[in-house]
């Protein structure tokens, strides 16, 4: 190893660090940023929450708005849908009636799966709805070794800053999301929770190529939280901001680790793959050993 590379002992320093927190035992995991008030996907004109599946259908949706409507209901609220949209699948149950043949006065109600196309309000034109209620604002100042290093990333995902409440890495578009910096309660967890989507990015079939896209509540998804976050504290601790973002970070890890049923050592295993990908996102070249060291060896 090159013994002027600081890195390797950073990466064992904070390891230890958050392991410490850990075994101390931490508070519970807060979300570091503020959103308008959330709402449950709705059909606009009758206000009623879409429920089942359809809330995750429709909530998952890149959109900050609540309100959808159908085709129809676009133009019957007085405007139309944008061209060149694309609609996005509601489902429902629709209830049948079978007979029996050999009895025919029984009867038998068999439920249909069936589906409709919906749009965001935020697709159409000339349909007025609810705005939200502004989130609050807290000025902050970029931190400038931060910044350098985000920006620095090779082959970088697109990053981007809608207000929807969010933070993200869709593999689809490559593309991560955060909230802007003044939904922050402080600058330094903004940078943590850059790091954590930049981190999860690495993992794309183009970077890192690890296994992204498992089910939410699965190992190999608990496994992936567990290297996000582990890299965003050593991308935090190489801009100096740990101490602003460790007690947070150690609560979202200690939150995932009793999900996937893991010992602390599945805090190790994940250091080992986030060390990589901060290696990445820092285009940190390979170790060398110097010749006069290597002619000693």
């Amino acid at each position: 190893m090159n013994k002027t590379d600081p890195k390797p002992d950073v990466y064992q320093i904070i390891t230890d660090r958050i392991l410490a927190l850990l075994d101390a035992g931490v508070n519970p995991w807060r979300k570091p940023w503020h959103a308008a008030a959330w709402k449950p996907p709705q059909n606009l004109l009758s206000r009623r929450p879409y429920r089942g599946v359809n809330v995750i259908l429709l909530g998952l949706s890149p959109y900050a708005s609540p309100y959808w409507v159908s085709f129809k209901q676009a133009i019957q609220a007085g405007g139309s849908v944008k061209k060149g949209e694309k609609a996005s699948l509601a489902v429902f149950w629709k209830l049948y009636d079978k007979t029996d043949k050999a009895d025919p006065t029984q009867r038998e109600r068999i439920p249909i799966l069936r589906f409709y196309h919906v749009f965001n309000v935020e697709q159409c034109e000339g349909v007025a709805y609810p705005q939200p209620e502004a989130a609050p604002s807290f000025p902050h100042d970029p931190i400038a070794e931060a910044e350098r290093i985000a920006a620095g990333m090779p082959n970088p995902p697109t990053i981007t800053h809608t207000d929807e409440g969010r933070a993200y890495y869709r593999q689809e578009t490559d593309t991560v999301n955060v909230p802007p910096l003044a939904r922050f309660d402080k600058a330094a967890e903004y940078y943590a929770t850059l790091n954590h989507e930049l981190v999860h990015s690495t993992g794309a079939k183009t970077r890192l190529a690890r296994k992204l896209g498992s089910p939410f509540g699965s190992l190999d998804y608990g496994r992936e939280e567990l290297i996000a976050e582990m890299g965003s504290a050593y991308l935090c601790g190489l801009a100096g901001i740990l101490d602003q973002t460790e007690d947070n970070s150690a609560a979202y890890l200690d939150g995932w680790r009793a999900i996937i049923k893991q010992d602390r050592r599945a805090v190790v295993l994940a250091a080992g793959a986030a060390q990589k990908a901060v290696d990445f996102i820092t285009n940190a070249q390979p170790a060398t050993v110097p010749a006069t060291e290597e002619a000693a060896a």
